[in-house]
């Protein structure tokens, strides 16, 4: 399905349901139209298709082709309309927006105490749901009708208003900052990745502070928490502080179990928060609250009460299953983790017009590891080319950077040597190009340039070298991050003892549970 500007309507109608088309034909019957209307006529054709074709519609002969534009607009609007009015895309924004509208419509027709009497009541719906940008929008729409001196409300109403508007501006304000300074950040951070050493970590805290707004967190609602959350969190991964974001993280999830009616308003902010607290988890190796958080995160999903719309369902499958693999990763258990793949791949196709490229790229990273893990080394290169010959997308560095240095180990293990040379130096010509890189990256590659120029039985001394090398590096704020990509050092021991790597971690993990460090 092509994702082009003209085809927003047919991706439109095919995300509809069954019972989202058939509401939309009861709307345009409601609407007292003939059933052969042109639009009604498009949107079965258009239903019908698998795929975009213009052709196909003119040939219909409902239309001319300078006229189409108008009509798939048209169409457009009306499965909008259709849509707002199905009582499960009715969510408390919409009602809220609607009894504004009301309102609007009743001032306007000079039934001023009717007006003020519905928003009134669309107010407090909206300050109950921290929905205060439309909260100050209906404030400011009491100011106007009152400024006009024709209810004779109470006598204290103007002074009332002004603090209302004047607090509620405060904290839209305040909000603003936080978001804007939480989006930011995370732009950075798809920009960037981590910071590599205390230059950049300077740079990043200086940010932070300058755009940081001042408040006491007393004062705070639901929201300005929310986003106060969300940027302390994205501070705190660029700067590899990832016991941090584990704390951020678990306040942001523990702010919506606190404010169960958020999670039905604000179920993608719900998503995330669990996301990024599973992440912070993974990081910090903390197994056994990782697989309970996980667990909780699945069994919320489920409930009955839980919203689920199609870009919930999307973003569902795209957190759980990134963390399902993550949990392989951390016990090592590679095999047992090869059945995940053909589920993901297949959901994949599903979610395909909801599931942007760069996420689709960080799937086919953890599938290569897997298969890596696992021992078929062939599988792993295959879904590592799909990242590395990718030209049309800008992802973060990090990711293409191991990528490209997991594509070598796999093709050195897997031993299709004829070509190393060639992979070695279009992979260091990449490397090169990118700045400050990791001391562990740049140790493997110098160590893989050598390769070429080491007798056979000499290898395993070389393994053993490069091994003691990166161990020094294994604590290093600024280095351990690599390893979490890529557990090189694993590697070097599975060659050193002669071990499938999968046995070196399963061991490690092993040896971490009983010691109670997980």
């Amino acid at each position: 399905m092509t994702r082009d500007q003209k085809d927003n309507l047919f991706v439109l109608i095919k995300s509809l349901s069954k019972s989202e088309k058939r509401q939309f034909k009861l709307y345009v019957g409601r609407l007292g139209v003939n059933e052969d209307s042109k639009f009604l006529t498009l949107f079965n054709i258009l239903d019908k298709l698998t795929t975009y074709d213009e052709v196909v519609i003119l040939k219909k002969g409902i239309v001319k082709k300078q006229q189409l534009s108008n009509l798939k607009a048209h169409l457009y609007k009306q499965i909008l309309i259709s849509l707002r009015l199905n009582p499960s895309h009715q969510d408390v924004r919409i009602q809220i927006r609607e009894q504004l509208d009301f309102a609007t419509i009743l001032y306007h027709k000079g039934l001023y105490k009717q007006s003020l009497k519905i928003l009134d009541k669309a107010k407090n719906l909206a300050i109950a749901n921290e929905e205060k940008n439309a909260a100050y929008e209906i404030v400011d729409l009491e100011k106007v009708i009152e400024s006009q001196y024709i209810t004779r409300s109470l006598n204290n109403r103007a002074d009332q208003l002004s603090i209302e508007a004047k607090e509620l501006s405060r904290q839209n304000v305040l909000a603003s900052k936080l978001s804007n300074l939480s989006l930011q950040l995370y732009g950075q951070f798809l920009k960037t990745g981590y910071v590599k050493n205390e230059a950049e970590t300077k740079r990043i805290t200086d940010y932070f502070n300058a755009r940081l707004p001042k408040f006491h967190i007393s004062e705070l609602g639901f929201r300005e928490k929310l986003w106060l959350y969300k940027a302390r969190l994205w501070y705190s991964f660029l700067t590899q502080d990832f016991l941090a974001c584990y704390k951020y993280s678990k306040k942001w999830v523990e702010l919506f179990y606190q404010n169960k009616d958020m999670i039905l308003l604000n179920p993608v902010f719900f998503l995330r928060g669990n996301h990024y607290l599973l992440e912070s988890l993974y990081y910090l190796r903390q197994y056994n609250k990782f697989k309970f958080s996980l667990s909780r995160f699945e069994n919320i999903i489920q409930e009955k009460w839980f919203p689920m719309d199609d870009n919930i369902e999307g973003l569902s499958f795209l957190f759980i299953y990134n963390n399902k693999f993550n949990l392989h990763f951390i016990e090592g258990s590679f095999e047992e983790g090869l059945p995940l793949i053909d589920d993901v791949l297949e959901r994949l196709k599903k979610y395909k017009d909801r599931i942007d490229e760069h996420h689709v790229m960080v799937f086919y990273y953890k599938i290569a590891s897997m298969y890596f893990g696992a021992g078929d080394n062939r599988k792993c290169i295959y879904y590592l080319e799909k990242i590395i010959s990718n030209k049309s997308l800008q992802m973060r560095e990090d990711l293409l950077c191991f990528s490209r240095i997991l594509n070598l180990v796999a093709h050195y293990e897997a031993g299709l040597d004829y070509n190393l040379d060639v992979l070695i130096r279009s992979t260091y010509k990449f490397l090169i190009k990118m700045e400050d890189l990791y001391e562990v990256q740049k140790e493997f590659i110098k160590f893989l340039r050598g390769l070429g120029d080491i007798y056979p039985h000499e290898v395993k001394n070389e393994f053993i070298k490069l091994h003691k090398k990166l161990k020094e590096f294994e604590d290093d704020p600024y280095q351990s991050r690599a390893f979490l990509y890529l557990d090189i050092i694993s590697w070097l021991e599975s060659k050193i003892e002669n071990k499938p790597i999968g046995e070196i971690i399963r061991n490690k993990f092993v040896l971490m549970e009983h010691n109670g460090l997980s």
